[in-house]
């Protein structure tokens, strides 16, 4: 149902683009795992993803299981409740490991909450909470990176804003992009798995940013990620990460279909 709504709603809302890495590929089991800028980016990434014919289990926030009809759906489906802040959080890992272990692709997105800027320019990829390595730690499931750009487009900033960006995206239909990275096999402890993991996003969404002219496609995100915690261990590992974004590199891209209608 999710993947279906996207595929129909996305084209309505802007101008889609897809490509991906040339030997990208989304094998049965994979984690996907992409960048989260907007309230609306989860639905553009399905439609890409839909795109390439896959329609992933999704971890996303238990609240939708709330809404009705929504709610009945996308537990027949079997997509997966996130309780953050709750003592049930960690059993979102243990329903994620279930739908990998069945040969079901999952939608993950690490970051845990989209950026408090009300702009609607581009932002780099937040730090990585640890659920994404752990998971992988426990399945064995490769990751493929996806990076999304545009979505802030359609909505960002406060709650008026969003509003009025979702109203007006027909008309304005802005550019989306998504790029879908080649898959990685995260290996180490569990920071070094999360700096890989982070690496390969950051790559994948500058490539999306870059193929919509975004000026923070270029721009250095070492100052603009995560805070606290996670920003000293990412100073820390200055060198890994530097290691690790040329061993992800820029690779050719091949373009997947085009928006209907555009």
């Amino acid at each position: 149902m999710l993947s279906r709504l996207a595929h129909l709603l996305v084209p309505t809302l802007g101008r889609l683009s897809v490509t991906t890495a040339p030997d990208a590929r989304v094998r049965p089991g994979s984690v996907v795992v992409a960048n989260h800028t907007s309230l609306a980016d989860p639905a553009v990434v399905l439609a890409a993803l839909r795109r390439c014919g896959v329609e992933p289990v999704v971890l996303a926030t238990a609240g939708l299981w709330r809404v009705p009809v929504l709610g009945r759906a996308l537990a027949r489906e079997g997509h997966v409740p996130v309780h953050r802040g709750h003592r049930r959080a960690a059993e979102a890992l243990d329903h994620a490991a279930a739908a990998l272990a069945s040969g079901r692709t999952v939608l993950l997105y690490p970051e845990g909450g989209i950026p408090t800027r009300r702009d609607a320019a581009e932002v780099a990829p937040q730090a990585f909470r640890s659920g994404l390595a752990r998971l992988v730690a426990r399945t064995g499931a490769p990751v493929v990176p996806v990076g999304q750009a545009g979505a802030r487009r359609i909505t960002s900033g406060g709650v008026a804003k969003q509003v009025a960006g979702l109203l007006t995206a027909p008309l304005r239909r802005p550019d989306l992009h998504v790029h879908i990275g080649r898959s990685v096999d995260l290996s180490g402890d569990t920071e070094a798995r999360t700096l890989q993991a982070h690496a390969a996003v950051t790559e994948a969404w500058r490539t999306a940013a870059a193929h919509l002219r975004e000026p923070a496609a270029h721009a250095a995100g070492e100052g603009r990620r995560g805070r606290e915690e996670g920003e000293g261990r990412y100073r820390a590992n200055s060198r890994d990460r530097a290691v690790r974004s040329r061993a992800v590199g820029s690779v050719p891209v091949r373009k997947i279909g085009a928006t209907p209608g555009t």
